[in-house]
């Protein structure tokens, strides 16, 4: 096998959350032009059959879900549904997610529950359902964030809440499933990408972060598509428990 052949998903099927928008559809171009077909889950139906036409004309076959990961029944059924249309999972992406930015004595229980429910809660059903049929050599890539490890100048205590607990998260079931199942598990920590959930930042904000960030300037969605591809692929085939910060540097500041 070369080096460029380790990096293919030929004959893989992956299941993308959060496929609607953003790095979701970063992430299901990326596998489709690996070689995977994916399927697709999301909330927002219409948005989601975009994301299914994307992946089509690359060539590569697509089922688009409508899937709310906070709900654990959704999350089953996104994965009988691959199983039921190709037979197989190979890659889960939990990539669905939401934020907010609520100062810590005003956040309602309400807003903090949800955000738990579908940043962490809803990768954890996503994973337990794919773990029961995930065959050895088969890879789960969370995707938490720089929050989860250092803080950014606002209030999110719900959203890097669940961006730590969702490393935790990877590091126990690449524990559990490493040697028994042959699953490997690991996170992305992205740093600043443009996506629907920075739209809500107030304007100027991205752009005042660039000066902790060593590189200077905010990621492109590629890059971080890109490493998801590699702990995706036999090129990650020595790779578990990880959590990789696609930052720019900022954790290093």
């Amino acid at each position: 096998m070369t080096v460029l052949q380790r990096f293919s998903l030929e004959g893989k099927v992956a299941i993308v959350t959060g496929a609607s928008s953003g790095l979701g559809v970063a992430f299901a171009k990326a596998l489709a032009e690996a070689g995977a077909d994916v399927v697709l889950g999301a909330r927002r139906a219409d948005r989601l059959d975009g994301t299914r036409k994307m992946v089509e004309e690359l060539d590569r076959r697509a089922v688009a879900v409508t899937t709310d990961v906070a709900r654990q029944p959704d999350c089953q059924n996104l994965v009988d549904t691959a199983m039921a249309e190709f037979g197989r999972v190979d890659v889960l992406v939990n990539n669905a997610g939401i934020g907010t930015a609520v100062p810590a004595t005003r956040e309602s229980v309400e807003e903090f529950t949800q955000v738990i429910d579908v940043n962490l809660n809803g990768c954890y059903w996503m994973a337990q359902a794919c773990g029961r049929v995930m065959q050895p050599g088969s890879s789960i890539v969370n995707i938490s964030s720089i929050l989860g490890i250092t803080t950014a100048n606002l209030p999110q205590a719900a959203y890097a809440a669940s961006k730590a607990g969702l490393i935790g998260l990877t590091r126990d079931l690449a524990q559990q499933w490493g040697g028994r199942k042959g699953i490997r598990v690991n996170a992305l920590a992205p740093g600043f990408f443009e996506t629907e959930m920075t739209d809500q930042y107030k304007p100027g904000y991205l752009d005042s972060m660039m000066e902790r960030v060593p590189l200077g300037r905010k990621g492109d969605p590629e890059e971080l598509a890109a490493a998801l591809v590699f702990l995706a692929s036999a090129a990650g085939g020595y790779v578990t428990g990880q959590t990789f910060a696609i930052d720019g540097g900022i954790t290093i500041t």
